[in-house]
């Protein structure tokens, strides 16, 4: 990306089909439960939906864990 930009890797360990949703901080990773289903890409769809209620979606990118329950994204945040 940009170079006015840093890039901070968060970890998520995501619980779908769960019954409500929520994000819990646990040490230096996230552990987010959505309601989706692991199916098709369901529950990645909305976790990407809930961490862009803080980042924007466009600074956001999956980097490892596409079909696994922990993840590694990348965000891209604006240098000060």
């Amino acid at each position: 990306m940009k170079k006015d930009f840093k890039e901070k890797l968060i970890k998520v360990e995501v619980q779908p089909n769960a019954n409500c949703e929520e994000v819990i901080e646990e040490g230096e990773k996230l552990k987010i439960r959505v309601r989706e289903k692991a199916e098709n890409g369901k529950a990645n769809k909305r976790v990407f939906k809930i961490l862009s209620f803080t980042f924007p979606k466009k600074r956001i990118e999956l980097v490892k864990g596409f079909k696994s329950k922990n993840k590694i994204f990348k965000i891209y945040e604006k240098k000060n």
